[in-house]
């Protein structure tokens, strides 16, 4: 038994190891290296313990102590015993116990855990933490000390993988943790052992147990069933009529009220067809284990499949899945296992058609087991001669030995008559068994009494007996492909052997002797698969992948005095005497940085990187890269410089750029540039500074290839990388640093520059010292000050008194308030009151009076700027102007220019215009204090954009807007009390939002370890985030096996939600992109349909109207078509009456508009359409624009998996005089199940909210919000059918107890398996499809064969039509 916090097995060793013992437990994992010296260094401890002879005192000078030897003779942390006490504590476990064994290579030990129930008193044991067997070396430890403390190591490892407690413990586990551990962990949860880390241990194992217990219970009930269905199958071929479809006895609940999947006949052979003659077996050539070999094959012959089958399909395959897909594709209809088969199928041929003569010759044809279709064609091409056709079709299945017999010239009469003399011989042979229907054919029964009735049907060839006579094998208990297989075979038999003879009585002989053999190993299927099907088994789709070769950027070669840099120099030093550059040096040396040119210059020459930061007005963003250039000009290496400054903001870039060319006295484009998404004006080897917004620098590395190298030489032509406004801690800009970091390792050359107005310096410093010397420089800010007035100060000199009463603000917010403001403070609520904000414009505008200036106000979002201006607009005198990020460059820089003479301007802006752009007759800012953040809960996956307080480190940027060019004043539209309680600065970007875009740009620049790449950023997001993010890649198809797919190397080209961009991405593969351009740029910006309080329900109608029943994304992208036309037919009043009747918001709909010309630019940027795509004219991208069952398939595809099962209730009829009719359901009794929430309710606002049933065979619903309020609400709603759902839907199981299919492993389907399997090809094929379209984006896929077929399919729900 383990000793309690002890670790020996006798009590002498024990007391002995208790020496080194004033610890807890820890998870480690070592190495040969540490190990050998750990044996070295602790030589006498061994010694001792293994004698104990030796007084314990002897030795003890010798001897380090525990801490020295765990930690090291620097080390005063705490060690791996300690901690995981302290954790056990924390936890409320019992204190751990240590097991120990001797071994003849050391130590092991492991930790054993013990939790108690305070109510129940039962407790709870779990097994040992060993490391699997393959790290036995590295557990093994010198001395039982370091033994227990790796046990603790590992112990907190498996309970806290998912905190960085490793740097809180020594060095030597600290990398044990890191590196061993971690690897042991990657295996685990590759072999479906995730459960073993989890922070409840005791809560896992219960749930382990529990699913143990489930998975026996259910394999023993399968097992039941498969035994009984094995034996059908079995038995299914020889059975006359067979029916082979499951018993509805069969059917669970759930099986039988899920929809019912069916394809129609002409579908089928086309998918077949293609499948077969196009699919891609093994495309990597993986060779199959051999230990899973004679497994897979008595498993799935016990399935009912042939062993012969088995065996071909496990030699084109590479896995089990493949093997059962290869299987359920090519072996034929009559010859499938039972529980594959569709519910009533029936075996047999069945035609109808006008010409019976004709359907009569194809039946006999067929009866030999040839495909009917094959039979049809073959005929008409010997134009209805059935003789001829018999023989073409034999000679299609004959051996290449076969087809190179080589007939003498013969005599039909000489031929004719050998052949009636034989018929003589033969009538006298076998007497009845013998009928002769003409003078060429004849049938003789066959004595094979288990296939009865069973003959040979032999009709003499021209050249008979010089060549074998036309033969059929007429048993309709034998499968079609073993008597074709049989025919094959006989025909081999008789060329080699009975040539030049009558040859009928020994082929009589032969089939009654071979044909028991034949139906156990019938051969394989290839052989006769193009009689069958009519079709071919070989063939693929050559797909190459795509080359990711792009012209490497030049590096710079640092020699000064080249003569373009001579060239630079006498051109600016020439410049600097000019009355205009004059000017503009007053302007800037009047600024804060002016001052710190010196310093930062020298910082920027003698480190690698360099933090700047300092105060919203000191001029940073726009001097610090002109002092660089400047520097480097001066120096003569003018042609090395090359100088790239991020902004988190297009505005930002723009106006930047705008301003540092005027103060470089030269033209946007030329020495200063910038490029943004969809617009640029620079000049390569011209242009010295570039502003880019971040996106855009990730852009460039990420499409360099991915490796390090790969980016370092991304960056070759760079000299100088500036992050500005790096303290908002976007995204981009911390997955930018991650980069950075890596390069600066390998090119030492290179400088990178953080700026920012509220920097916490030390953090950069930090991150990056380890591997670059880091210089700092701060700036003061401007002196112009800045009054503050709080929401009691603006009601009370505003004399404000709010019309309606909203109680919600605390009272411990307006305690400092007189009673009659602090009520009207009470009486304003929470939400932003826009009569509050006019009262304080129209307040400042009165104290300004005929002085110049203009007011800017912050707001949390574009709905609140566009009632804002509305507002504001009731005032004279005002020039009211929007500013977000939404808005096109050109209506941005409105913002800029001074207003009309006797108009002040007034700036309804979100938090863009916090940082990096200087407005400059700003003299008051309003702040709301508010800002619109997205915050993700990965638990949950839920995503909720939501208003919140701004951090006090915003409000201060804010505050500073009024103060850049005189002294301003900034009105709070909160109180003090408020504002203390406010953040000091925001949460980082990776930590709130979802992962999803971040993880495929890292995978798509070829990272591995993505979740390794990400712990390494300046805040590591969590990891459950991280692995909910790469699970959702794979759901959605961008990854497979941990590969991107062709999709998602299409998705991390663009820059768009995920979802949006593979709906653009399927648009443009099926034939009507600017539908779904469309359909993306309305849930990137919202509904164009307003719903004013008292008129919801005529709003909620004229959304409807425009696609009833259809979805809401369906309503709005026609309603959208239609104001696009109606725009460019009629006049602004118009169109503004028509918006205005049917709820539309102009406004939006520009919006909408806007953000289609942002996509289309950043498409053709990719290369994922052409630099002159015209609507019009490309009408391959576009010829399906109107197909809305189409669209509606491709919505519910890119939305996946975020999809619902729609649950009817029972139908119900009435009678009515034309005879009973069912009735509509209430829309209340319709039910929605998620996969993660269970029951999900319509958003009153959807157009589907009251919906009685759902076009086109809908039995699904996607949705791209769910939001949780008082229950789980879903939005943007588009109804869709099972094929969709097959197509663009999760993985594809197939139930092996013949229920049907299972996709996304929750979403049943009643069906044929072989249609679940063909939808499984068709999908891959398809992902081959796009996979061209990334080697070359010009391709037109629209109109391939493979796109067509799922077109159909998900346009007619599988059915002919």
């Amino acid at each position: 038994m383990p000793k309690k916090g002890g670790g020996g097995t006798s009590s002498k060793k024990v007391a002995q190891v208790q020496n080194f013992d004033d610890d807890g437990s820890n998870i480690v994992f070592g190495d040969d290296t540490s190990t050998k010296r750990n044996k070295k260094n602790s030589a006498a401890a061994s010694k001792q313990q293994d004698d104990p002879a030796i007084p314990s005192g002897q030795e003890s000078s010798k001897k380090p102590d525990t801490r020295q030897l765990i930690g090291g003779a620097s080390w005063t942390g705490k060690l791996p015993v300690n901690l995981l006490s302290e954790h056990c504590q924390k936890q409320k476990w019992a204190k751990p116990d240590y097991t120990m064994n001797k071994t003849s290579n050391g130590f092991l030990s492991a930790v054993i855990l013990r939790t108690t129930d305070p109510k129940t008193k039962e407790t709870m044991t779990l097994a040992p933490f060993v490391l699997p067997p393959s790290y036995k070396d590295v557990a093994t430890q010198p001395t039982a000390v370091e033994a227990r403390h790796f046990a603790a190591t590992y112990a907190l490892f498996r309970v806290c993988s998912m905190r960085n407690i490793h740097m809180m413990l020594p060095p030597h586990y600290r990398d044990l943790w890191k590196n061993d551990f971690e690897a042991s962990k990657k295996e685990d949860i590759k072999a479906g052992r995730a459960w073993m880390y989890e922070a409840e241990p005791f809560a896992a194992k219960q749930a382990q147990d529990e699913a143990q217990a489930q998975k026996i219970r259910r394999r023993t009930e399968e097992e039941k069933k498969q035994s009984l269905g094995a034996k059908q199958s079995i038995n299914m071929p020889l059975v006359p009529g067979s029916t082979g479809g499951p018993s509805k006895g069969n059917m669970a609940k759930g099986w039988i009220q899920a929809p019912k999947l069916e394809m129609g006949k002409r579908n089928r052979a086309q998918v077949e067809d293609l499948v077969r003659s196009n699919a891609v077996w093994n495309p990597h050539g993986i060779d199959f284990p051999n230990a899973q070999y004679q497994d897979v094959i008595q498993e799935l012959a016990h399935l009912g499949f042939r062993q012969s089958h088995v065996e071909e399909a496990i030699a084109d395959c590479k896995d089990r899945k493949e093997v059962l897909e290869w299987l359920l594709i090519h072996v034929p209809e009559d010859d499938l296992p039972a529980w594959s088969l569709p519910e009533g199928y029936t075996a047999g041929i069945s035609m109808a058609s006008g010409n019976l003569k004709r359907d009569a010759m194809i039946r006999r044809l067929a009866e030999a087991g040839y495909s009917i279709d094959l039979c049809a064609r073959t005929l008409d091409e010997h134009s209805g001669n059935e003789r001829t056709a018999a023989e073409a079709l034999q000679k299609s299945i004959s051996t290449p030995s076969q087809q190179c017999v080589v007939s003498l010239e013969i005599d039909e009469n000489v031929s004719m008559q050998a052949w009636a003399e034989e018929q003589a011989t033969l009538s006298a042979i076998f007497g009845q068994r013998l009928k002769i229907t003409s003078t060429s054919i004849s049938e003789i029964d066959l004595q094979l009494d288990h296939l009865k009735p069973c003959a040979l049907r032999v009709n003499r060839s021209t050249a008979y007996p010089q060549l074998p006579p036309i033969v059929a094998v007429i048993a309709p208990r034998l499968p079609a492909y073993i008597r074709l297989s049989t025919v094959r075979q006989l025909l081999d038999h008789a060329t080699q052997s009975l040539l030049g003879e009558p040859m009928v009585f020994n082929l009589v002989d032969w089939l009654e002797n071979e044909i028991p053999r034949i139906i156990e190993k019938p051969g394989k299927l290839r052989d006769v698969s193009a009689a069958i099907t009519g079709s071919s088994l070989n063939g693929s789709i050559n797909v190459k992948k795509p080359a990711n070769v792009k012209p490497k950027a030049a590096s710079i070669s640092w020699k000064g005095g080249t003569p373009e840099s001579l060239e630079l120099y006498h051109r600016w030093l020439s410049q600097q005497d000019t009355p205009k550059q004059q000017k503009m040096l007053a302007v800037r040396h009047a600024l804060p940085a002016w001052i710190q040119k010196e310093a930062i210059i020298q910082a920027v020459n003698e480190n690698q990187v360099t933090i700047i930061s300092g105060e919203t007005g000191s001029g940073k963003s726009t001097q610090a890269v002109q002092f660089i250039l400047d520097d480097m000009i001066q120096r003569r290496l003018g042609s090395c410089a090359n100088l790239i400054c991020t902004q988190p903001r297009r505005i930002s870039a723009l106006g930047l750029a705008d301003r540092v060319s005027d103060e470089r006295c030269t033209v946007v484009g030329d020495e200063v540039g910038y490029v943004i998404r969809g617009d640029s004006k620079n000049r390569p080897g011209r242009t010295k500074i570039t502003f880019v917004t971040t996106g855009v620098l990730l852009r460039r590395l990420q499409t360099s290839g991915g490796r390090t190298e790969d980016v370092v030489a991304a960056l070759a032509d760079v000299s100088h990388v500036v992050i500005d406004e790096v303290h908002e801690r976007s995204l981009d800009t911390d997955f930018l640093l991650v980069l950075l970091r890596d390069v600066l390792a390998k090119r030492r050359d290179l400088k990178v520059v953080l700026m920012s107005a509220t920097l916490d310096a030390t953090v950069f410093e930090d991150y990056f010292k380890r591997t670059s010397s880091v210089g700092k420089v701060n700036i003061e800010g401007r002196t112009f000050p800045v009054e503050d007035y709080y929401l009691d100060d603006i009601v009370q000199f505003t004399c404000f008194v709010p019309r309606t009463q909203h109680h919600g603000r605390g009272e411990e917010e307006i305690q400092e308030a007189d009673p009659n403001v602090a009520r009207s403070i009470q009486n304003l609520g929470m939400k932003l009151n826009y009569e509050l904000i006019v009262s304080c414009v129209k307040s400042i505008d009165q104290q300004l009076g005929s002085q110049e200036g203009g007011i800017l106000i912050f707001l949390p979002g574009v709905v609140e700027i566009n009632r804002t201006l509305d507002a504001i607009r009731s005032l004279p005198n005002t020039h009211p102007l929007p500013l977000h990020a939404s808005l096109l460059p050109s209506e941005q820089r409105r913002v800029f220019p001074p207003s009309p003479r006797g108009k002040r301007k007034v700036i309804a802006a979100t938090n863009v215009a916090e940082t990096s752009i200087t407005i400059e007759d700003i003299v008051a800012v309003i702040d709301c204090g508010k800002v619109k953040e997205t915050s993700f809960d990965p638990h949950n996956s839920m995503v909720k954009l939501e208003e919140v307080w701004a951090s006090r480190a915003a409000c201060k940027q804010r505050r500073g807007r009024a103060g850049r060019v005189r002294a301003g004043k900034c009105y709070k539209l909160y109180t003090r009390n408020a504002e203390a309680k406010m953040a000091e600065r925001p949460e980082p970007e990776i930590r709130r939002v979802p992962l999803e875009q971040l993880c495929l740009s890292v995978k798509a620049m070829g990272v591995v370890d993505v979740p390794g790449f990400l712990r390494s950023a300046l805040t590591p997001p969590e990891t459950l985030a991280v692995g909910s993010a790469m699970e959702l890649l794979r759901r959605i198809g961008a990854l497979e096996d941990d590969e991107l797919t062709a999709l998602g190397r299409h998705l991390s080209m663009i820059p768009a939600d995920l979802r949006c961009g593979k709906l653009m991405v399927y648009g443009a593969t099926f034939g009507c992109f600017e539908a779904c351009l469309t359909v993306a740029a309305i849930l990137t910006v919202k509904s164009p349909f307003v719903s004013p309080q008292n008129k919801r329900d005529e709003s909620k109608a004229a959304r409807s109207s425009f696609a009833p029943n259809e979805g809401d994304l369906i309503c709005d992208l026609r309603a959208y078509n239609e104001w696009s036309a109606m725009k460019s037919q009629s006049n602004y009043r118009d169109t503004r009456l028509w918006c205005d009747q049917n709820y539309l918001s102009s406004q939006t709909l520009q919006d909408i508009s806007s953000h289609r010309s942002q996509y289309l630019s950043s498409l053709q940027d990719a290369g994922f359409l052409p630099p002159d795509y015209n609507a019009g004219i490309s009408n391959s991208l576009n010829s399906h624009n109107t197909n809305f069952a189409l669209i509606r398939a491709l919505i519910a595809g890119a939305f996946n998996p975020q999809v619902t099962r729609i649950e009817f209730p029972d139908r119900k009829f009435a009678p009515s005089v034309s005879g009973t009719i069912e009735l509509d359901p209430d829309a209340r009794t319709i039910k929605f199940f998620n996969q993660d929430n269970g029951r999900v309710f319509v958003h009153p606002s959807s157009t589907l909210f009251d919906a009685q049933g759902f076009v086109g065979n809908s039995v699904y619903m996607s949705y791209f919000t769910k939001m949780a309020t008082s229950k789980v609400f879903i939005r943007e709603l588009t109804p869709f059918n099972a094929y969709t759902l097959l197509l663009f839907g999760g993985p594809i199981t197939l139930d092996t107890l013949g229920r049907g299919l299972i996709v996304d492993g929750w979403l049943k389907l009643r069906g044929w398996a072989r249609i679940g399997v063909l939808v499984s090809r068709l999908r891959t094929m398809l992902d081959e499809v796009l996979a061209q379209k990334i080697e070359n984006p010009g391709l037109d896929v629209a109109g391939s064969e493979v796109v067509g077929v799922v077109r159909k399919l998900v346009e007619f729900d599988g059915m002919d039509r």
